[in-house]
Protein backbone atom coordinates (compact mmCIF):
# COMPACT_ATOMS: atom_id res chain seq x y z
CA UNK A 1 0.00 0.00 0.00
CA UNK A 2 1.17 3.52 -0.71
CA UNK A 3 0.82 6.55 1.53
CA UNK A 4 -1.25 8.34 -1.12
CA UNK A 5 -4.99 8.44 -0.49
CA UNK A 6 -8.21 8.54 -2.48
CA UNK A 7 -11.97 8.81 -2.07
CA UNK A 8 -14.12 5.69 -1.83
CA UNK A 9 -17.64 4.67 -0.85
CA UNK A 10 -17.60 2.34 2.14
CA UNK A 11 -19.93 0.08 4.09
CA UNK A 12 -19.04 0.98 7.69
CA UNK A 13 -21.90 -1.10 9.11
CA UNK A 14 -24.56 -3.42 7.73
CA UNK A 15 -27.97 -1.90 7.08
CA UNK A 16 -30.11 0.06 4.62
CA UNK A 17 -28.75 2.10 1.72
CA UNK A 18 -28.20 5.08 3.99
CA UNK A 19 -25.26 3.37 5.74
CA UNK A 20 -23.09 3.89 2.64
CA UNK A 21 -20.50 6.57 3.43
CA UNK A 22 -17.71 8.37 1.55
CA UNK A 23 -14.29 7.87 3.12
CA UNK A 24 -10.64 8.61 2.51
CA UNK A 25 -8.62 5.41 2.13
CA UNK A 26 -5.16 4.41 0.93
CA UNK A 27 -4.60 4.00 -2.80
CA UNK A 28 -3.94 0.30 -3.48
CA UNK A 29 -0.86 -0.81 -5.42
CA UNK A 30 -0.86 -3.81 -7.79
CA UNK A 31 1.00 -6.96 -6.84
CA UNK A 32 2.27 -9.73 -9.12
CA UNK A 33 -0.23 -10.50 -11.87
CA UNK A 34 -2.35 -7.45 -11.01
CA UNK A 35 -3.08 -3.99 -12.36
CA UNK A 36 -4.48 -0.87 -10.76
CA UNK A 37 -7.17 1.10 -12.60
CA UNK A 38 -8.18 4.76 -12.39
CA UNK A 39 -11.93 4.22 -12.18
CA UNK A 40 -14.17 6.15 -14.55
CA UNK A 41 -17.39 4.25 -13.86
CA UNK A 42 -18.36 1.51 -11.42
CA UNK A 43 -21.34 -0.74 -12.05
CA UNK A 44 -24.04 -0.86 -9.36
CA UNK A 45 -25.30 -4.39 -8.70
CA UNK A 46 -27.57 -6.43 -6.47
CA UNK A 47 -24.45 -8.20 -5.19
CA UNK A 48 -23.34 -4.95 -3.55
CA UNK A 49 -26.76 -4.62 -1.93
CA UNK A 50 -26.22 -8.07 -0.41
CA UNK A 51 -22.80 -7.00 0.91
CA UNK A 52 -24.36 -3.91 2.45
CA UNK A 53 -27.19 -5.88 4.05
CA UNK A 54 -24.76 -8.35 5.59
CA UNK A 55 -26.25 -11.27 3.64
CA UNK A 56 -22.76 -11.93 2.31
CA UNK A 57 -20.21 -11.68 5.08
CA UNK A 58 -17.51 -9.07 4.38
CA UNK A 59 -15.03 -7.39 6.74
CA UNK A 60 -16.05 -3.89 7.81
CA UNK A 61 -15.42 -1.20 6.78
CA UNK A 62 -15.73 -2.54 3.24
CA UNK A 63 -15.41 -0.91 -0.17
CA UNK A 64 -17.90 -2.63 -2.51
CA UNK A 65 -17.83 -2.57 -6.29
CA UNK A 66 -17.55 -5.70 -8.45
CA UNK A 67 -16.96 -4.14 -11.89
CA UNK A 68 -15.45 -0.97 -13.35
CA UNK A 69 -14.27 0.79 -16.46
CA UNK A 70 -11.39 3.23 -16.59
CA UNK A 71 -7.73 3.43 -17.52
CA UNK A 72 -4.74 1.39 -16.39
CA UNK A 73 -2.91 3.30 -13.66
CA UNK A 74 -0.07 0.88 -12.89
CA UNK A 75 0.99 -2.61 -13.91
CA UNK A 76 2.32 -5.16 -11.43
CA UNK A 77 5.12 -7.68 -12.00
CA UNK A 78 4.53 -10.51 -14.48
CA UNK A 79 1.78 -8.63 -16.36
CA UNK A 80 1.95 -8.47 -20.15
CA UNK A 81 -0.39 -7.04 -22.77
CA UNK A 82 -1.67 -4.17 -20.63
CA UNK A 83 -0.12 -0.70 -20.49
CA UNK A 84 -0.49 2.44 -18.39
CA UNK A 85 -3.23 4.71 -19.76
CA UNK A 86 -4.99 1.93 -21.66
CA UNK A 87 -8.83 2.06 -21.47
CA UNK A 88 -10.27 -1.12 -19.99
CA UNK A 89 -13.31 -2.82 -18.51
CA UNK A 90 -12.61 -5.07 -15.55
CA UNK A 91 -14.14 -7.48 -13.09
CA UNK A 92 -13.21 -6.50 -9.53
CA UNK A 93 -15.56 -9.06 -8.02
CA UNK A 94 -12.99 -11.30 -6.32
CA UNK A 95 -11.80 -8.70 -3.80
CA UNK A 96 -14.33 -5.95 -4.63
CA UNK A 97 -13.25 -2.29 -4.20
CA UNK A 98 -14.70 -0.75 -7.36
CA UNK A 99 -16.57 2.06 -5.56
CA UNK A 100 -13.37 4.08 -5.43
CA UNK A 101 -11.13 6.32 -7.48
CA UNK A 102 -8.59 3.48 -7.88
CA UNK A 103 -9.03 -0.29 -7.73
CA UNK A 104 -6.71 -3.29 -8.06
CA UNK A 105 -7.66 -6.52 -9.78
CA UNK A 106 -6.13 -9.52 -11.52
CA UNK A 107 -4.84 -8.74 -15.01
CA UNK A 108 -6.68 -11.87 -16.16
CA UNK A 109 -10.00 -10.17 -15.37
CA UNK A 110 -9.35 -7.12 -17.57
CA UNK A 111 -10.60 -6.46 -21.12
CA UNK A 112 -8.81 -3.79 -23.21
CA UNK A 113 -11.07 -1.27 -24.93
CA UNK A 114 -8.63 0.56 -27.17
CA UNK A 115 -9.72 0.54 -30.78
CA UNK A 116 -13.29 -0.45 -29.89
CA UNK A 117 -16.41 1.64 -30.44
CA UNK A 118 -17.51 1.42 -26.81
CA UNK A 119 -17.96 4.26 -24.33
CA UNK A 120 -16.67 3.89 -20.79
CA UNK A 121 -20.12 4.15 -19.21
CA UNK A 122 -21.44 1.25 -21.30
CA UNK A 123 -18.21 -0.68 -20.74
CA UNK A 124 -18.74 -0.49 -16.97
CA UNK A 125 -22.11 -2.22 -17.39
CA UNK A 126 -20.59 -5.29 -19.08
CA UNK A 127 -18.18 -7.14 -16.74
CA UNK A 128 -20.67 -8.59 -14.26
CA UNK A 129 -23.95 -9.12 -16.10
CA UNK A 130 -22.79 -9.81 -19.65
CA UNK A 131 -19.93 -12.06 -18.57
CA UNK A 132 -22.36 -13.96 -16.35
CA UNK A 133 -24.83 -14.39 -19.20
CA UNK A 134 -22.30 -16.09 -21.47
CA UNK A 135 -20.82 -18.24 -18.69
CA UNK A 136 -24.19 -19.39 -17.34
CA UNK A 137 -25.57 -20.44 -20.71
CA UNK A 138 -22.43 -21.75 -22.37
CA UNK A 139 -20.33 -23.13 -19.49
CA UNK A 140 -22.98 -24.20 -16.96
CA UNK A 141 -26.19 -24.88 -18.91
CA UNK A 142 -24.22 -26.09 -21.96
CA UNK A 143 -26.83 -24.72 -24.33
CA UNK A 144 -27.39 -26.55 -27.61
CA UNK A 145 -28.67 -24.95 -30.84
CA UNK A 146 -32.44 -24.65 -30.95
CA UNK A 147 -33.02 -25.16 -27.22
CA UNK A 148 -35.67 -23.14 -25.42
CA UNK A 149 -34.72 -20.81 -22.57
CA UNK A 150 -36.71 -19.14 -19.78
CA UNK A 151 -35.12 -16.21 -17.93
CA UNK A 152 -36.53 -14.63 -14.79
CA UNK A 153 -36.17 -10.90 -14.05
CA UNK A 154 -35.78 -10.31 -17.78
CA UNK A 155 -35.80 -6.50 -17.52
CA UNK A 156 -33.00 -6.34 -14.96
CA UNK A 157 -29.28 -5.97 -15.50
CA UNK A 158 -28.36 -9.62 -15.97
CA UNK A 159 -31.78 -10.55 -17.37
CA UNK A 160 -31.36 -7.99 -20.14
CA UNK A 161 -28.16 -9.80 -21.18
CA UNK A 162 -29.26 -13.41 -20.77
CA UNK A 163 -31.93 -13.27 -23.46
CA UNK A 164 -29.53 -11.74 -25.96
CA UNK A 165 -26.71 -14.14 -25.08
CA UNK A 166 -29.10 -17.08 -25.50
CA UNK A 167 -29.93 -15.87 -28.99
CA UNK A 168 -26.25 -15.37 -29.88
CA UNK A 169 -25.53 -18.91 -28.66
CA UNK A 170 -28.18 -20.40 -30.94
CA UNK A 171 -31.26 -20.73 -28.71
CA UNK A 172 -34.67 -21.30 -30.24
CA UNK A 173 -37.56 -19.93 -28.18
CA UNK A 174 -36.44 -17.39 -25.54
CA UNK A 175 -38.98 -16.26 -22.93
CA UNK A 176 -38.56 -13.77 -20.09
CA UNK A 177 -40.56 -13.18 -16.94
CA UNK A 178 -41.00 -9.89 -15.07
CA UNK A 179 -42.60 -8.96 -11.79
CA UNK A 180 -44.82 -6.12 -13.06
CA UNK A 181 -46.64 -5.17 -16.25
CA UNK A 182 -44.62 -1.94 -16.48
CA UNK A 183 -41.48 -3.96 -17.25
CA UNK A 184 -42.88 -6.06 -20.09
CA UNK A 185 -42.00 -3.63 -22.89
CA UNK A 186 -38.54 -3.01 -21.43
CA UNK A 187 -37.79 -6.73 -21.42
CA UNK A 188 -39.15 -7.16 -24.95
CA UNK A 189 -36.71 -4.53 -26.17
CA UNK A 190 -33.87 -6.89 -25.24
CA UNK A 191 -34.93 -9.45 -27.83
CA UNK A 192 -37.15 -11.89 -25.96
CA UNK A 193 -39.69 -13.76 -28.09
CA UNK A 194 -42.23 -13.47 -25.29
CA UNK A 195 -42.35 -11.69 -21.94
CA UNK A 196 -44.85 -12.77 -19.29
CA UNK A 197 -45.67 -11.88 -15.72
CA UNK A 198 -43.87 -14.23 -13.35
CA UNK A 199 -47.16 -15.26 -11.78
CA UNK A 200 -48.21 -16.78 -15.12
CA UNK A 201 -45.23 -19.10 -15.48
CA UNK A 202 -47.37 -22.24 -15.15
CA UNK A 203 -48.88 -21.53 -18.58
CA UNK A 204 -45.59 -20.74 -20.32
CA UNK A 205 -44.92 -24.20 -21.70
CA UNK A 206 -41.78 -26.30 -21.20
CA UNK A 207 -38.12 -25.33 -21.46
CA UNK A 208 -34.73 -26.90 -21.85
CA UNK A 209 -33.04 -24.23 -19.70
CA UNK A 210 -34.35 -21.97 -16.93
CA UNK A 211 -32.19 -19.28 -15.33
CA UNK A 212 -33.54 -18.20 -11.94
CA UNK A 213 -32.15 -15.34 -9.88
CA UNK A 214 -35.49 -14.63 -8.15
CA UNK A 215 -36.17 -17.64 -5.93
CA UNK A 216 -39.34 -18.28 -3.92
CA UNK A 217 -42.40 -19.66 -5.73
CA UNK A 218 -40.76 -18.97 -9.13
CA UNK A 219 -38.06 -21.53 -8.33
CA UNK A 220 -40.47 -24.37 -7.70
CA UNK A 221 -42.57 -23.40 -10.72
CA UNK A 222 -39.42 -23.25 -12.85
CA UNK A 223 -38.46 -26.81 -11.98
CA UNK A 224 -41.93 -27.92 -13.05
CA UNK A 225 -41.44 -26.20 -16.42
CA UNK A 226 -38.30 -28.17 -17.30
CA UNK A 227 -38.40 -30.79 -20.01
CA UNK A 228 -36.67 -34.14 -19.42
CA UNK A 229 -32.91 -33.46 -19.50
CA UNK A 230 -33.70 -29.81 -18.77
CA UNK A 231 -31.35 -27.69 -16.66
CA UNK A 232 -32.26 -25.03 -14.12
CA UNK A 233 -29.46 -22.65 -13.17
CA UNK A 234 -29.85 -20.94 -9.79
CA UNK A 235 -27.91 -17.68 -9.46
CA UNK A 236 -29.64 -15.54 -6.88
CA UNK A 237 -32.56 -15.04 -4.52
CA UNK A 238 -33.75 -11.52 -5.29
CA UNK A 239 -37.16 -12.22 -3.76
CA UNK A 240 -35.59 -12.72 -0.34
CA UNK A 241 -37.82 -15.77 0.11
CA UNK A 242 -36.95 -18.83 2.16
CA UNK A 243 -34.76 -21.36 0.38
CA UNK A 244 -36.60 -23.80 -1.86
CA UNK A 245 -35.64 -27.41 -1.33
CA UNK A 246 -35.28 -29.73 -4.31
CA UNK A 247 -35.66 -33.49 -3.89
CA UNK A 248 -32.76 -35.50 -5.28
CA UNK A 249 -35.20 -38.33 -5.93
CA UNK A 250 -37.34 -36.02 -8.03
CA UNK A 251 -34.32 -35.11 -10.15
CA UNK A 252 -33.42 -38.64 -11.06
CA UNK A 253 -37.03 -39.68 -11.55
CA UNK A 254 -37.56 -36.84 -14.06
CA UNK A 255 -34.11 -36.54 -15.69
CA UNK A 256 -33.68 -32.93 -14.61
CA UNK A 257 -30.64 -31.00 -13.40
CA UNK A 258 -30.29 -28.08 -10.97
CA UNK A 259 -26.97 -26.20 -10.93
CA UNK A 260 -25.72 -23.07 -9.21
CA UNK A 261 -23.58 -20.22 -10.49
CA UNK A 262 -21.75 -17.53 -8.53
CA UNK A 263 -19.54 -15.19 -10.54
CA UNK A 264 -17.28 -14.24 -7.63
CA UNK A 265 -16.46 -17.86 -6.81
CA UNK A 266 -16.03 -18.72 -10.50
CA UNK A 267 -13.74 -15.75 -11.19
CA UNK A 268 -11.60 -16.62 -8.15
CA UNK A 269 -11.25 -20.25 -9.24
CA UNK A 270 -11.03 -19.72 -13.00
CA UNK A 271 -9.81 -16.15 -13.67
CA UNK A 272 -8.59 -16.89 -17.19
CA UNK A 273 -11.95 -18.34 -18.22
CA UNK A 274 -13.89 -15.49 -16.59
CA UNK A 275 -11.64 -12.99 -18.35
CA UNK A 276 -12.18 -14.70 -21.70
CA UNK A 277 -15.95 -14.48 -21.21
CA UNK A 278 -15.61 -10.79 -20.33
CA UNK A 279 -13.65 -10.11 -23.50
CA UNK A 280 -16.25 -12.05 -25.47
CA UNK A 281 -18.98 -9.81 -24.04
CA UNK A 282 -16.99 -6.65 -24.74
CA UNK A 283 -16.45 -7.72 -28.33
CA UNK A 284 -20.16 -8.48 -28.81
CA UNK A 285 -21.17 -5.09 -27.39
CA UNK A 286 -18.59 -3.26 -29.52
CA UNK A 287 -19.90 -5.02 -32.66
CA UNK A 288 -23.45 -4.00 -31.79
CA UNK A 289 -24.84 -7.52 -31.40
CA UNK A 290 -25.21 -7.22 -27.61
CA UNK A 291 -27.18 -4.20 -26.40
CA UNK A 292 -26.56 -2.72 -22.97
CA UNK A 293 -28.83 -0.10 -21.44
CA UNK A 294 -26.71 1.93 -19.03
CA UNK A 295 -27.87 4.87 -16.92
CA UNK A 296 -25.13 6.92 -15.28
CA UNK A 297 -25.43 8.49 -11.84
CA UNK A 298 -22.73 10.49 -10.02
CA UNK A 299 -20.95 8.68 -7.20
CA UNK A 300 -22.64 10.88 -4.61
CA UNK A 301 -25.98 9.32 -5.63
CA UNK A 302 -24.88 5.81 -4.67
CA UNK A 303 -27.60 5.63 -2.00
CA UNK A 304 -30.25 6.34 -4.64
CA UNK A 305 -28.76 3.66 -6.90
CA UNK A 306 -28.96 1.08 -4.11
CA UNK A 307 -32.52 2.07 -3.26
CA UNK A 308 -33.61 1.58 -6.85
CA UNK A 309 -31.89 -1.79 -7.17
CA UNK A 310 -33.22 -3.03 -3.84
CA UNK A 311 -36.79 -1.96 -4.60
CA UNK A 312 -36.78 -3.74 -7.94
CA UNK A 313 -37.70 -0.51 -9.75
CA UNK A 314 -34.54 -0.34 -11.86
CA UNK A 315 -34.29 -1.67 -15.41
CA UNK A 316 -31.15 -2.20 -17.44
CA UNK A 317 -27.99 -1.19 -15.61
CA UNK A 318 -26.97 1.65 -13.31
CA UNK A 319 -23.35 2.83 -13.34
CA UNK A 320 -21.70 5.32 -10.99
CA UNK A 321 -19.43 8.03 -12.43
CA UNK A 322 -16.39 9.14 -10.47
CA UNK A 323 -15.50 12.81 -10.19
CA UNK A 324 -12.86 12.37 -12.91
CA UNK A 325 -15.68 11.77 -15.39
Amino acid sequence: MSNAQMQAITIPEFGPAEVLRPATVDIPEPGPGQVSIDVAYAGANFAEVLYRQGVVGVPLPFVPGIEVSGRIRAVGPDVTGLTVGQPVAALTIVDSGGYAEVVVTSAALVAPLDGLDLSLDVAAALPSNSTTAFLVLDRVARIEPGESVLVHAAAGGVGSQLGQAARLLGAGRVVGTVGSAEKIDVARSFGYDEVILRENISSAGEFDIVVDMVGGPARRASLDRLRPLGRMIVMGNASGAEDVGVSANELWFTNKTVSGFNLAAFAAAYPAEAGAALRRAVDAAARGVLRVQAESLPFDQVVEAHRRIESGSSTGKLVLATARE
